[in-house]
């Protein structure tokens, strides 16, 4: 078994960059896809998120290894607002909102404390959360690995054999090494379009806001309306990394340093980004499966991570290089990703051992599962609220069933 390289631990820099960037093709697609959908600079959302998870390692002192990119969950109103009705500062706005109501919670939370979470969220409640938060991704990483599945294939065979065959620094960077051998086939097949790239060095750095055409965010109380509910469930589902976090890297980030500066973390730099023009933020499982496939969870990696993004977004030949990658690449590596989280949950489970031959307990993790991967729009985040309010509900039991 891997050597496991703790929270506080930090690598050579000849280690810490190219963790960093695996980091960075872990997050990269999913991050940019956000603006691309929505009408915002695809530029800006990469220094955001770069920015704001430098804002959020500061806020949580460094002890929750996340990496904060553009959350789905508000793909529709931004759309809404940007694409629409073309009226980018009420959209920002609306994000800036979402930073406050994030910011907000954190100060009840610090009033009232947070160790009422564990009674809220016990292992039955948190490993099929775990589970289905990567299990509930796995279609997307289907479909990307379906625009060619001999590469997708190839690709995560790459991955796993250096996870299982690799030796020393090579052992601890495959999803790295599965990117470059699946680029590298994907290439010689012809699926890579090398066009953008050629065309990116006209202009090699661009500044990726341009302040002569830049704005300041504008509250408006339709897009407040139509924003706030969204922030509640992007907290269930920071709630629910959380959870899977601490399973992953033996620790407690719920308690140290505490869900409420997690939320703040992310309302802060969600508040950030909206001044920049950059979407909300979330902390990103594509991430967290990083961590559980390398088993290197030192947070100057996602330091690295969030300064290789900023760098990025002012250098284009860099930014098309990595928009570069097939999607059957990046489909190959996710399908292990998500995996290693679903298993994570599962692992949850057996460690905390569950009885399922209790009622109570296989009902919970049954309409978890069911809900969770069954529900297209925020499934997760539903699932895990049923889940809670059956935990609370349902008695206990004395005696168990065949």
């Amino acid at each position: 078994m891997a050597k496991e390289v703790q929270i506080h631990e930090r690598l050579p820099l000849s280690k810490t960059i190219p963790l960093g960037l695996q980091h960075v093709f872990a997050m990269f697609g999913a991050t940019v896809l956000v603006p691309f959908l929505t009408g915002l600079s695809p530029a800006i959302a990469l220094l955001a998120s770069g920015i704001g998870t430098i804002v959020f390692l500061l806020l949580t002192g460094s002890r929750i290894p996340a990496y904060l990119g553009s959350s789905f969950a508000y793909i529709g109103v931004l759309t809404h607002f940007i694409k629409d009705q073309n009226n980018i500062a009420v959209a920002m706005g609306g994000a800036l909102a979402i930073g406050l109501i994030y910011i907000l919670v954190f100060l009840l939370m610090s009033v009232f404390g947070t160790a009422w979470i564990h009674k809220l969220v016990p292992p039955i409640v948190a490993g099929p959360v775990v589970s289905i938060i990567g299990l509930s991704l796995t279609p997307v990483a289907a479909d990307m690995a379906s625009n060619h599945w001999g590469v997708a294939i190839f690709t995560l065979a790459v991955a796993i054999f250096f996870s299982i065959f690799a030796k020393g620094f090579f052992k601890i960077i495959p999803i790295l090494m599965a990117i470059i051998f699946g680029y590298i086939a994907a290439f010689v097949l012809g699926l890579v379009d090398s066009q953008p790239i050629l065309d990116s060095m006209n202009k090699f750095i661009a500044p990726p806001i341009n302040l002569e055409s830049h704005f300041v965010p504008s509250f408006e109380l339709t897009a407040i309306m139509m924003f706030a509910p969204l922030a509640f469930v992007t907290i269930i589902e920071d709630l629910g990394h959380m959870i899977v976090l601490g399973n992953i890297t033996h620790s407690d980030p719920l308690t140290k340093p505490g869900f409420h500066r997690v939320l703040l973390g992310n309302g802060v730099a969600t508040g950030i980004g909206s001044f920049l023009g950059g979407p909300p933020l979330t902390t990103y499982g594509e991430n967290i499966g990083v961590l559980a496939v390398t088993r290197v969870y030192s947070t100057f990696n996602l330091w690295a991570a969030a300064i290789i993004a900023i760098i990025l977004s002012f250098v284009n030949p860099l930014q098309a290089l990595v928009m570069s990658i097939p999607t059957a690449v990046m489909g190959g590596v996710s399908i292990l990703l998500f995996g290693m989280i679903g298993a994570a949950g599962l692992r949850n489970l057996v460690e905390a051992k569950i009885e399922f031959s209790k009622s109570k307990n296989l009902i919970i993790a049954s309409v978890i599962f069911a809900i969770g991967i069954g529900v297209s729009n925020h499934g997760v985040a539903w699932a895990t609220l049923v889940g809670i309010g059956l935990n609370l509900l349902l008695p206990e039991e004395k005696d168990e069933i065949a």
